[in-house]
């Protein structure tokens, strides 16, 4: 994808692969990746300091004999996945009505 990624759009990604379930670090960037390219070398940082800010919270558990760190949302967490989810709406809204304005019609395919 041609289009930068911003620092409130990863925690974005993040609170939301979040929201349905703990995760732990490697299944959390798969689920991340879906939506967007980011490595495990990008996104540990970004679980490390979403932890400091209060959004997230970790635990361990036993896996096969090692040691998973899942991650879990917070209230904090929950409260700032909305205003990101928010925030995304009308962001996507103002660029679709710019984007897409005008040059787009029935004759012009867009794939």
């Amino acid at each position: 994808m041609i289009f930068q990624l911003g620092g409130a759009l990863i925690d974005g990604c993040v609170l939301a692969a979040l929201s349905k379930e703990d995760a732990y670090g490697y299944a959390l960037t798969q689920r991340v990746r879906s939506a967007m390219d980011v490595s495990e070398s990008t996104l540990y940082p970004v679980l490390r300091r979403m932890q400091k800010e209060g959004y997230l919270t970790a635990y361990d558990q036993n896996y096969q004999g090692r040691n998973r760190r899942y991650y879990s949302m917070t209230s904090t967490g929950w409260d700032r996945y909305r205003q990101i989810a928010r925030e995304w709406i009308e962001y996507r809204a103002r660029v679709e009505e710019i984007l897409l304005e005008g040059t787009y019609d029935d004759q012009t395919s867009l794939s």
